[in-house]
């Protein structure tokens, strides 16, 4: 059974509560839709009958609705069910490439470009008669494109504003590349969620034989971007901090970016210590295997990488031991369905502790669990 938040509800629900998940999203958004309906069960059963709970109690807060896509890859949303004065809350996954679609007799995996513009259909759809919108997005789309440094586009802030400007009241996310992109939208709730709290209890009880002190233990940030992660969990466990920052070739541009030519480490030594690399995603992996690598050079014992989101959009392979070997950079290599379970059930973690653990982040979902 859910675990009671409150003995009684004191505040009148903003609206009927609805649900609608995006496609990639159908089994979080099923999890926090039984969390909810169990947890109500046992709320306002005094206020049943009055007006102002009217939808309070049912038996899912799901709304029915079809994603199509056309032959040409054109698409529309067509929701089936009423959302007149309702409390909306669309999930959505834009980084769920195993959704796919026809398009010209091709199978093609839906982008995050294709899943955002389902998002944007989905409020299209509701034909402004919901009485709030509200979006959930474990990872934020073009996070890594918070800021400007030239002539290029700024795609974060302008995905906000557009949102924003469809009615979106409220967006709620995991773990923001940089947080300061709600800059963009001021007048508008913007929730960075940071799931701290859960990596460290993993981290405690996966890693076998870990002696939290200085003498034993070291985080390291992989960059200058992930260094106030990176101090979080040093002052938190108590420990000390390293660094890395990235040499890059300025005369050359790849892929829109400056290479890097090499990983440069600052701090301590690291010889004999357990490492926690502390990071908000892996791309590509490059990068944290050539970090790895430089770590276990300067005698680091066991690497342990700590992020919120595993993209690994160049495969697996290179952090899967190979039979009868050892792996070369000395990180702990996970089993293909090890890693994808811990993908598969990190927003339902993060999502469990958000309504469960610390007070001040209690507020984040107060609505979705109050009404």
């Amino acid at each position: 059974m859910p675990r009671i938040t409150a003995n009684e509800v004191q505040t009148i629900p903003y609206g009927p509560l609805g649900i609608i998940a995006l496609p990639g999203c159908e089994e979080l958004a099923a999890k926090i839709d039984n969390y909810i309906v169990k947890w109500r069960a046992e709320q306002a059963e005094e206020h049943k009958n009055t007006i102002a709970f009217y939808g309070y109690h049912r038996d899912t807060y799901m709304i029915n609705k079809n994603v199509v896509r056309f032959g040409s890859g054109e698409g529309k949303v067509v929701i089936n069910d009423s959302i007149r004065g309702y409390d909306l809350y669309i999930v959505a996954d834009c980084f769920n490439y195993s959704v796919t679609y026809n398009m010209y007799g091709m199978t093609v995996p839906k982008s995050p470009d294709d899943h955002f513009a389902d998002l944007k259909r989905v409020i299209s759809a509701t034909s402004s008669k919901a009485k709030r919108i509200n979006v959930i997005m474990p990872m934020l789309y073009e996070g890594r494109q918070h800021k400007r440094n030239s002539r290029e586009s700024l795609d974060c802030a302008m995905a906000l504003q557009e949102l924003t400007y469809l009615g979106v009241e409220n967006i709620i996310t995991i773990d923001a590349h940089d947080k300061r992109v709600q800059n963009s939208i001021p007048h508008k709730s913007f929730e960075n969620v940071m799931p701290a709290y859960q990596q460290i209890k993993a981290i405690v009880y996966k890693v076998d034989n870990l002696r939290v002190d200085p003498d034993h233990l070291l985080i390291i940030s992989p960059d200058e971007g992930a260094l106030h992660r990176a101090i979080f969990f040093a002052t938190q466990l108590g420990v000390n901090l390293g660094m890395f920052y990235k040499r890059r070739d300025y005369t050359k541009v790849v892929d829109g970016r400056n290479p890097i030519v090499d990983h440069q480490y600052l701090g301590e030594s690291v010889e004999g210590k357990d490492i926690i690399i502390v990071d908000d995603m892996i791309s590509s992996g490059d990068s944290m295997l050539d970090v790895a690598r430089k770590l276990k050079e300067l005698g680091a014992a066991r690497i342990i990488v700590c992020c919120s989101f595993g993209l690994f959009c160049n495969g697996l392979t290179a952090y899967i031991s190979p039979p009868n070997s050892s792996p070369a950079t000395g990180m702990k290599m996970l089993s293909f369905q090890s890693i994808l379970h811990t993908l598969s059930t990190l927003s339902i973690t993060t999502f469990r502790y958000l309504l469960f653990s610390i007070p001040p982040i209690k507020s984040i979902l107060y609505s979705l669990i109050r009404d």
